[in-house]
């Protein structure tokens, strides 16, 4: 059994022994053989490739060899020692034309000599010309595409084209396959090289030879450009320098109902002695023709058809001639139906303004060259992808464009203040024009660059709409949003991004402001008319950035310190006035325990305080805890300063206001609820006794006292006592009703009398008592105007009033009896002895 398994594997061995020797022998015996004719000027030379080691050889009869080189009007047959030889190897096959000395083989060029080894191979053809005649290169459709150095065709199948003028060769350009490149013609001679990789199944050039007259210019390129296509041509020699004081064109075939446009990406110019570089457009119907354009210019674009554009170059430095190319590209699109349609961008009335309309990306994405085109004109021939209009002037542009929506604008508007007396007394509006709005483009941004000078600050203000601070817990979801930075030579301030619909209606800022306003979608549109952020300048303030707020009773708001996540630079000072609605309590909290730095030089602090008298304000400093969560019942004031933190730490600081109604304590409540209770109480039992008090009284009536001398007042002669020694100051008694009755008859009853406590006279005493007034005064209380009436005496005696009560029995309950009564007390003493005609 072992016997036969070590003959199976002596069978196997020798097996595979059999095949390999098998294989290296057919692949010995696959030989090659070429055959060139002397006629046809070809020389075939097969070089190993470079950076391979040399593990397989070339077999030339018995002899192997690294290179193979034959000449015209040789054979050779050879074999490769190795399976695949286009690992290792490359062919060069160089065909010499020389049109000087003897006819040129004009027509089609052939691939020759046939049946060659299929390795990397390339094919050049070096054509010897007089610069009195010229070369034509007509290559076959699919045509030739121009590609920058270093740029690999997808097929792997390439040509580059050199010129040769006398000893001199510029080249003119690598081309692949599948493009617009249909003609070459060329001054004196041509190299034409083609690249094919080892398993092409290429079997033509795809090009011909003609013979035509002077050019008078370095070359003509020939492009036909049908449907929509875009371009992308290079000056010869790029990214080298294009050759000095030398000429060339471009010309474009386009259909007459296509739009072709122009545009330089890339340029450099040398320095000239004499002339000057430029481009000139022939276009067929222009008047101007040729139009000629700087390499800075924009360039002509819509151009109706087909039209020709040259390079010239000029006398160089010698020292220093620099460079001049160009890469470039060349778009051509159908008419748009907007392509009439103009709108008016009026920026005549504005100052220190530009707007920029610019595809989506600008500047720092660059569209791919395969991007469909979106271009902007402000006249039928002057387009370009990025139109810049400033203000002063009046626009009409157009849009050659499928999808505006593509396309965006970006305005920057300058405001600075030059006389300080009337700057402070205007408010700049910092609103989007409407020039601006109506037209069918997003704006992506527009910034407004604030300059104060040293004397004044600037405030931002936002009446109506107010500003939200843009915060992890409270993010901005409005159609556009204000970033906000304030700077100086040296430093930058990140404030913060803000948009409408918060509780900030002012900030205030002591240096230059950068406010950048940027649109979200669509919906800026709609909301654009609302905008009312205005600023202003405004006098010298204390801290680096202050916040008025003045939320709504159901706001929640978050804040935190500027240049967030950065920190606070050092020393910089920061406020905060919250205005609290009235019938409301605000309770602030921090979201931290602590600052979370640590001071290098200098402190940092937090102070904390109400707008009102008596109140306590919170101070910490950074190595103490921040205050925990407390109610605010007036305005208030938080202030953050930083010090000069140490290396990799920043002041940050996040916190928040919430607002609650005003509670009323139940203590209080009760207690003035019994305190009502026991009021009502005692005003009820004074009511009750007042009431049984009364009813076990008599009626107080008048009762007249003969004894009593009552003489008019005046009279003196009539009283022959001093008041000291006559009575006629004491009345037996005082009706109230007596007394007041006049003042409820005039009042018609509507007026309650009034009712005050009897104090004795206190003052001095004349010999004559004090008397009302007669009856006929009763309604005037000025004093009478008769110069005869002697003043008012005073009294010197602090004699009392004396009072008698009638006794109940007196007053009979009848009718009769009460009207008369009622009638009679409703009068004095001294009316009655009027009525009575006692009273002079």
């Amino acid at each position: 059994m072992a016997a036969g398994r070590a003959l199976a594997a002596l069978l196997a061995a020798l097996l595979t022994a059999l095949l390999t020797a098998s294989a290296q022998l057919l692949q010995r015996e696959a030989s090659f053989t070429i055959s060139l004719r002397k006629a046809d000027s070809i020389t075939v030379t097969i070089k190993p490739r470079p950076g391979i080691s040399p593990s397989c050889q070339i077999q030339v009869k018995n002899a192997t060899r690294s290179e193979l080189k034959i000449k015209p009007g040789e054979n050779a047959t050879f074999t490769f020692t190795c399976r695949a030889p286009e690992k290792y190897f490359t062919m060069k096959i160089q065909k010499n034309i020389d049109c000087v000395s003897g006819p040129c083989p004009f027509g089609e060029v052939h691939l020759y000599p046939p049946r060659l080894p299929r390795l990397n191979r390339t094919y050049v053809w070096d054509v010897k010309a007089s610069t009195k005649a010229g070369l034509e290169l007509k290559f076959s459709t699919p045509w030739l595409r121009q590609i920058e150095p270093g740029e690999i065709c997808p097929d792997s199948v390439s040509y580059n084209i050199n010129s040769c003028i006398d000893t001199a060769t510029v080249n003119i350009g690598g081309f692949c396959r599948n493009g617009s490149v249909s003609r070459i013609k060329l001054l004196g001679g041509v190299v034409l090289s083609l690249h094919l990789p080892w398993d092409s199944s290429l079997t033509t050039s795809g090009f011909n030879i003609a013979n035509r007259a002077s050019i008078k210019r370095l070359c003509i390129i020939e492009s036909i450009l049908e449907g929509e296509s875009s371009i992308t041509l290079m000056s010869p020699n790029y990214p080298l320098g294009f050759p000095e004081d030398e000429l060339m064109t471009w010309q474009f075939v386009v259909p007459p109902n296509m739009r072709a446009s122009v545009f330089f990406h890339n340029y450099s110019l040398s320095n000239c002695e004499r002339k000057e570089e430029r481009v000139e457009y022939y276009i067929p119907g222009s008047l101007s023709n040729p139009e000629v354009f700087k390499l800075s210019d924009s360039q002509p674009a819509n151009i109706a058809g087909s039209f020709n554009l040259s390079l010239q170059g000029c006398d160089q430095d010698a020292q220093n001639p620099g460079i001049l190319r160009l890469l470039f590209q060349v778009v051509v699109q159908h008419p748009q139906v907007n392509e009439n349609v103009t709108h008016l961008v009026d920026l005549s009335k504005e100052k220190n303004m530009s707007v920029t309309i610019h595809f989506e990306g600008w500047p720092s994405h660059v569209p791919l060259m395969s991007e469909p085109v979106c271009l902007i004109c402000k006249d039928p021939r002057t387009c370009d992808r990025v139109l810049t209009l400033a203000s002063g002037t009046a626009y009409k542009i157009s849009f050659l464009c499928k999808d505006l929506s593509r396309l965006r604008i970006t305005a920057e508007k300058g405001i600075s203040c030059v006389d300080l007396r009337w700057c402070q007394r205007k408010s700049y509006s910092l609103s989007v024009p409407k020039a601006i709005t109506q037209l069918p483009v997003q704006l992506h941004k527009f910034i407004w660059k604030l300059l104060a000078p040293s004397q004044l600050n600037i405030e931002i203000t936002s009446p109506s709409l107010k500003l939200q601070q843009h915060v992890p817990e409270q993010r901005c979801n409005t159609s556009y949003s204000y970033g906000i930075v304030s700077a100086t030579p040296t430093t930058e301030l990140t404030v913060g991004v803000f948009c409408p619909g918060g509780s900030i209606e002012k900030i205030q800022m002591r240096n230059n402001i950068t406010i950048v306003l940027k649109t979200f979608g669509k919906g800026f549109l709609n909301e654009s008319n609302r905008q009312d952020l205005k600023m202003s300048f405004v006098p010298h303030i204390k801290d680096e950035c202050t916040f008025t707020m003045r939320p709504s009773p159901k706001d929640k708001v978050h804040l935190q310190t500027p240049n967030w996540p950065y920190g606070l630079p050092p020393y910089v000072s920061i406020s905060w006035y919250i205005v609290v609605p009235s019938k409301q309590v605000a309770r602030l909290g921090f979201s931290k325990e602590r600052m979370g730095i640590t001071c290098q030089t200098g402190h940092a602090y937090l102070n904390v305080k109400e707008e009102a008298a008596g109140t306590e304000e919170t101070v910490r400093r950074e190595d103490e805890l921040l205050p925990k969560p407390k109610d605010m019942y007036h305005n208030f004031w938080v202030n953050v300063s930083n010090c000069n933190p140490t290396e990799k730490m920043q002041l940050t600081l996040q916190f928040w206001v919430t607002f609650t109604d005003k509670q009323i304590d139940l203590g209080v409540i009760l207690a003035a609820v019994a305190g009502a209770g026991v009021l009502t109480a005692i005003g009820l039992t004074v009511c009750c006794v007042k009431k049984k008090k009364k009813k076990s009284q008599d009626p107080m009536v008048g009762v007249y006292n003969t004894n009593v001398n009552t003489q008019a007042p005046g009279k003196q002669k009539l009283f022959r006592k001093g008041r000291q020694n006559n009575e006629s100051h004491v009345y037996a008694v005082i009706d109230d009703a007596m007394v007041y009755g006049h003042l409820l008859k005039e009042s018609n009853g509507l007026v309650a009398p009034e009712v005050d406590v009897y104090r004795p006279f206190d003052g001095p005493m004349g010999p004559v008592p004090p008397s009302p007034p007669p009856f006929s005064f009763r309604k005037d209380t000025k004093h009478s105007s008769n110069p005869e009436e002697p003043p008012p005496l005073t009294d010197t005696d602090p004699d009392t009033y004396t009072f008698a009560h009638q006794k109940l029995g007196q007053v009979e309950d009848t009718g009769d009896t009460n009207e008369k009564d009622h009638g009679e007390m409703s009068l004095s003493l001294l009316e009655r002895k009027e009525q009575d005609g006692l009273v002079e």
